[in-house]
Parts: C-alpha cells; structure tokens; sequence
C-alpha cells in the first residue's frame, strides 16, 4: 500500500500560481492533437495544477518527438504544465493513472470514443474511484449517434458543419477556414462545461461527464448563418469579403491595399458618403434604407470602391476613424502584433525555456481584474516529472526504477 505524499510543485502555496483562480483544481491531462490540449491549456494558464499524461516513447521515434515538442505549435499548447509518461496499456500505467485521478478535479481526453474504455480509464471507470471527478471529453461527431466511431480532423468538420460552403468568393466552391476553428473552439467550449461542471459540484457535490465535439463546435460557430436554416429555411451563400446582411459592411480596394469598413446605419452611411465625396449616393432612392442598400449592394459596393481609389489605405483609415466609422487594415501576422493597440494588450508574452531559451507565446485572451495571464513555465520535455508526480503518490526509487525498466513510465 502505497501512502500519498504533498504533491510538489504548483501545490507550493508561495508559487504564483496559488494565487491564480483555478490553483486549487488538479487536473490530467490526456488530450492529444490541439482540441483537446487547447481545453486544458486555458485550465493551466489560470492556475491549475495539471499533469499531462503522455506514452513512453519508442526508440525509433524519440528523435522525432522532440523536434516535434521543441516546435512552435506544441511549445504554445502545452506551457504551464508538467509531464509525465504512462503506458496506459498496462495494468500498473492504469493503476498509476488512477491513483492521480483519486487525488484529481478534471480529467480531459480526446480519444475516439470506445478507446478510453477499451482502456478502463473511461468516465464510469474513473468515478468508481473519485465520484467527483469532472471528466471532459471532446471527439469527431460526439460521443453517441451513428458516426461516433468515425475518426475527424478539422477540416472534417468544418466541411460537414457547414462553415466551408459560407466561406470563399461566391463560385468558387467550398474554402476552408484558415485556422483550425473546430479543434480552437471546441477546446474553448469544453473548458466552458467543465468549468460550469465544477461550478454545480459545489453544490451538488456529484462530478460530470462533459462532451462536446468538433462538429458541434462548427455548428455553434455558425451562429446566426446556422439559425437563417434552422428559423428562416435560407440556406446562406458565400459572401466572398462581404458581410452576409449587413452592409455596405466588407472589404474594399485603396490606392495601395484595402480596407475594411462597415457604414450600415442610415446615419452612417450619410457620413461615409460625405468622407469619400460621393454624396450623391446619399440621395439615391436605390440605397435609402437599409433593406435597399441590400437588394442594391453590388452597385453600391462598385460605387465606394471606386471612390476609395482616391486614397491610401492608412489616409481613409485616418479619416474615417475620426468619424467614428468602424475601419480597419488588413494585415499579416507579423504586421497584426507590430501594431501599437496589440503591443498595448501585451496578448505576446514569453517564457523562458530551459533548452530552446526565451521563447514568444501567446496568452489567454482574457483579462481578469487582480490576476495575471504571464506564462509561468515552458512547455515540459516528455516525462520530465515523472519521479515528482509518483513521488507524491508514494512511490519509493527503486520501486520507480523498476516501472522505467518495465516500460510502464
């Protein structure tokens, strides 16, 4: 019988971590690929105490690992945690994996479904052990129904939400989305029920079972395109640079680049008419209403782009700003965080990384009175806590020593 020690690191009350929201939550993490790890890092970057549970590596591909890890994409999505391996198909991994889930508050994975109970490290398994463990789950299509066992990426499930056949130049077929949408905000919305699951379990006293799924992510996202089906039985085309209703409201050419503005109003668009010089516009019976603006928007649309020709894109930008007309450039990623109103936000934070040095990550993009969203700690190397976590859980050296040569750790 082994007896459970303090657990180390974040539990240090002297760490600012214990003085983030979620410090006294535990949490392991599962999760693979990005929507899940982009769940559990919203939990870690405002405190939790996750552990990330990953496999042993195969020698053939060790090398590969750590390029991999030591890349951009996996060093943003993994910070603020430590690590651990476990092969989970053995039975002392999953007893391992156990004893941290008696001790946790949140399980996540994204595993497809069937696989964490081919495992026995399932919901129902798990809450045998700790009845008021949240255990969050994201997959494919869900966790019943008739594709619950197909596997999905993103672009799956942005083509079968619906949110590729409304993006693109209208005629130029489906587009996809140029992040991965899905997996972002499906992380976004499990951390949500997760977070509302700890909310009830202080009063219930009971834990939960949270689903969601990419393709429920790219349902929601659709938002009001998906209720012009669901209420109006339209189903939306491709916009192109256009607002889909509004308008004018959309992207249009300068002298040197483009601009995007929106003048839907009746108050707005008089003002726009005068700042670009084409008040006859203003006074046009086929633009004097919103509903007109939008049966006509192709002729209003060739009206203000030629008219913006007059100038560059920074000179309108000035002017129409002053107005108070919503404006803006359009940038690339380089020229997005160069601007003075990004710097400002400080959305760029860095973090010091034990081998790879100072590293530029990007924080939570919520802000909360009297907390900080610095970025605590870099991203671990593979198993790098593993004798601190068994440690806490009252593992002796050699009895450590033993589950490296068993290929359990």
């Amino acid at each position: 019988m082994h007896k459970p020690v303090e657990a180390s690191g974040n539990a240090d009350p002297t760490t600012s971590s214990s003085r983030l929201p979620l410090s006294r939550f535990k949490v392991i993490d599962l999760t693979l690929a990005r929507a899940g790890p982009s769940c559990v890092r919203t939990l870690a970057d405002w405190g939790a105490d996750v552990v990330r549970v990953e496999p042993p590596p195969d020698d053939d591909d060790a090398g590969e690992l750590v390029g991999r890890r030591d890349g951009s994409d996996f060093q943003n999505l993994h910070r603020n945690k430590r690590a651990i391996t476990l092969n989970l198909k053995t039975d002392q991994g999953r007893e391992i994996l156990m004893r941290l889930a008696e001790q946790a508050d949140v399980i996540v994975e994204n595993m497809r479904p069937g696989v964490t109970k081919r495992l026995g490290v399932d919901f129902e398994s798990v809450r045998k052990r700790n009845p008021r463990i949240v255990y969050g789950s994201i997959s494919g299509f869900g966790q019943y129904g008739p594709y619950t066992a197909r596997p999905s990426i993103d672009q799956i499930a942005q083509g079968m939400s619906g949110i590729m056949s409304v993006t693109g130049i209208p005629g130029q077929g489906p587009v996809r989305v140029g992040v991965a949408v899905t997996d972002i905000m499906a992380g976004a919305f499990l951390a949500q029920g997760v977070l509302i699951a700890l909310l009830d379990r202080e009063v219930s006293g009971e834990g939960r079972w949270v689903q969601t799924s990419l393709i429920e992510a790219g349902l929601t996202l659709l938002d009001f395109q998906a209720t012009r089906w669901t209420m109006d039985k339209k189903i939306p085309p491709q916009e192109g640079n256009n607002h889909p209703t509004n308008t004018p409201m959309g992207l249009f050419p300068t002298a040197d680049g483009f601009l995007n503005l929106a003048a839907t109003s009746n108050k707005n668009f008089q003002i726009l008419c005068q700042l670009i010089d084409r008040e006859t516009m203003a006074s046009d019976p086929r633009f004097a209403s919103t509903a007109l603006r939008r049966q006509n928007k192709q002729a209003m649309n060739e009206l203000i782009a030629a008219a913006l020709q007059a100038k560059t894109t920074s000179e309108w930008f000035e002017l129409l700003v002053a107005a108070g007309l919503p404006c803006g450039p359009v940038y690339n990623i380089k020229e997005a965080f160069a601007d003075p109103q990004v710097v400002a936000l400080r959305i760029q934070r860095s973090v010091a990384h034990p081998r790879l040095g100072e590293l530029d990550l990007v924080a939570q993009p919520c802000e909360i009175t009297g907390f900080d969203r610095d970025i605590r700690t870099a991203t671990p190397d593979l198993g790098e806590h593993n004798d601190e976590v068994l440690q806490s859980l009252g593992y002796g050296s050699d009895e450590i020593a033993k589950l490296k040569a068993a290929r359990v750790i």
